[in-house]
């Protein structure tokens, strides 16, 4: 057998990717793994920067395809640290003999579609070939980072450093003049280390955001060994939740109780930390007068925390909690009373221009040694419409997205036959713990596979109708929530010339079902073919 034709070819070594290699690896199927980075992990490999860390308790975000890894397995914290999660990785990649399957420093540049043969043809940056009968994108919702269109930034001669692609040997702020562009959720956690040693830290934001606190803490004994007693039914449990997580959820209106009521209720969660904040009451997400009330609850405790009335005013955002990703941090809002970090509105006074060791704000001039990008990444399609992926009649998926992204289920795209993605557009992806979704398409697109060998169906496909009716109920939904009222990258706006478009499905419980549904109904939305 030619050693370069495979039943699955995987793009991407991040959660998604070791899951799907470990799924079709265990069915037999012949697959292999392209990732681009020196190491597995995806963005938990690139993003290396101070602070870096997980936002889902790290017993929920974590594989469950292994009972035994589930039990062997010891975090140490509440939110893990970058660190802890990549030796999880490299863990659970050795665990399961997976490195084998894996090809590091291999960028997948071309993904044609080859009618007559109905297989993919892979182009790697090798300059060598792959045929497989399936593709199976674990690209990421955040992996392609979101470059700044600064004029002079590749003149800067300091240390210039994007959180995305932070180096492996860790930067000395010491003693140094630091400036950072983006107040987005890297941002909001690098920001408190780096200005513990930086002799002086600016802070460029164009747009604040809301942030909660982490309430970050070592692990119990007791706790770990309560959930662990318990593994599966709290698995399930994730499941039926809205977001995927086990968020204890007060179901009753903001609007239903008495303003003391209220204010006690938001207090306990943010005394809790994290994003269960937004569980407060159930329907800060769909009513915007409750969604007010959480707004004025969080610009009261930025009032409270940040001694200079101006700089606290700077940074209360004045959209609704939630339509930009809400931020989970240690101490940012506290980093603004010392004496050595400054924040400066690019909002209102714009950077015009970097120079060889400076920041230009019209007639304000900003001496750095150091420069840090945190300005995010093109989210949700951006790692997708990076790779030149042709389907049937020559169309390519970036032309086919520029009026905006469209996928049956999140999971696959007419036109191109035998490709799948997993947590793509039109799937609760990042309004979910990542993890469970992760696997839960995981499941799903190996089982599809497994069908269409078993009843020997060469190729499946989205049908166009199905997919048009899929995106018109994302954003039916999307428009019942405060999403949309707001510039974010859930819409792609923090990118030039991007078609506006709401990605994802909000509701894990519901989304599952219909997954199901199309399963039992013999793949309904699909074109199988023999």
């Amino acid at each position: 057998m030619n050693n370069k034709i495979f039943d699955v070819v995987v793009v991407g070594a991040g959660f998604a990717g070791i899951s799907a290699v470990h799924r079709l690896k265990k069915q037999g199927l012949k697959t292999i793994v392209f990732e681009a980075g020196g190491g597995v992990g995806g963005t938990w490999y690139f993003n290396k920067y101070p602070g870096a860390r997980c936002d889902t308790h790290s017993m929920e975000y974590s594989f469950q395809f292994s009972e035994e890894l589930q039990q062997d397995w010891e975090w140490s914290e509440k939110y893990a640290t970058q660190p802890e999660i990549l030796r999880y990785l490299d863990h659970t990649v050795d665990r399961f003999n997976l490195r084998e399957n894996i090809r590091l420093n291999t960028r997948v540049e071309k993904v044609i579609w080859k009618q007559d043969d109905s297989q993919w043809e892979v182009s790697i940056s090798t300059g060598e070939l792959f045929l497989t009968d399936y593709v199976v994108m674990a690209t990421g919702c955040l992996s392609k980072p979101n470059l700044p269109n600064i004029k002079g930034i590749d003149t800067f001669s300091g240390e210039i450093y994007h959180t995305s692609r932070w180096p492996e040997k860790k930067p000395d702020f010491a003693s140094k003049k630091v400036g950072i562009i983006g107040t987005g959720s890297s941002g909001i956690q690098c920001i408190p280390l780096i200005a513990k040693e930086a002799k002086h830290l600016i802070v460029y934001q164009r747009t604040p955001n809301y942030s909660v606190p982490a309430r970050n803490e070592v692990l119990s004994e007791d706790f770990v060994k309560d959930i662990k007693s318990r593994y599966e039914l709290f698995r399930e449990d994730n499941y039926k939740q809205g977001f995927g997580l086990n968020l204890p959820l007060n179901d009753i209106s903001a609007l239903d109780v008495s303003e003391e009521e209220r204010t006690e209720a938001f207090e306990r969660q943010w005394q809790k930390g994290g994003l269960g904040f937004l569980t407060s009451f159930n329907d800060i997400l769909f009513n915007m007068e409750s969604n007010v009330h959480a707004q004025n609850f969080i610009r009261d405790k930025i009032k409270k925390i940040v001694k200079n009335p101006l700089v606290a005013q700077k940074l209360m955002p004045n959209t609704p909690v939630a339509c930009k990703r809400l931020c989970v941090d240690t101490d940012y809002y506290e980093t603004f009373n010392l004496p050595n970090v400054e924040l400066v509105d690019i909002k209102t006074n714009p950077i015009d221009l970097i120079k060889s060791n400076s920041v230009v704000l019209g007639e304000t001039e900003h001496k750095l040694d150091t420069l840090i990008i945190a300005t995010g990444f093109d989210a949700m399609t951006g790692a997708l419409t990076n790779i030149e992926i042709i389907g049937k009649d020559g169309e390519s998926i970036k032309d086919k997205w520029k009026i905006g992204p469209s996928a049956y289920l999140g999971i696959a795209i007419s036109g191109f036959p035998n490709f799948f993605m997993i947590t793509g557009p039109g799937s609760p992806s990042v309004l979910s713990n990542m993890v469970p979704s992760i696997e839960q398409h995981v499941n799903w697109i190996s089982d599809c596979i497994n069908f269409l060998k078993n009843k020997n169906f060469v190729s499946i496909e989205a049908d166009l109708n199905a997919q048009n009716s899929w995106m018109e109920e994302v954003n039916r939904i999307s428009d019942q929530t405060i999403y949309p009222h707001c510039q974010s990258w859930y819409l792609g706006t923090n990118i030039k010339g991007k078609k506006q478009a709401f990605t994802a499905y909000l509701g894990v419980p519901p989304y599952i079902d219909h997954c199901r549904e199309v399963v039992e109904s013999g793949y309904k939305g699909f074109y199988l073919s023999k």
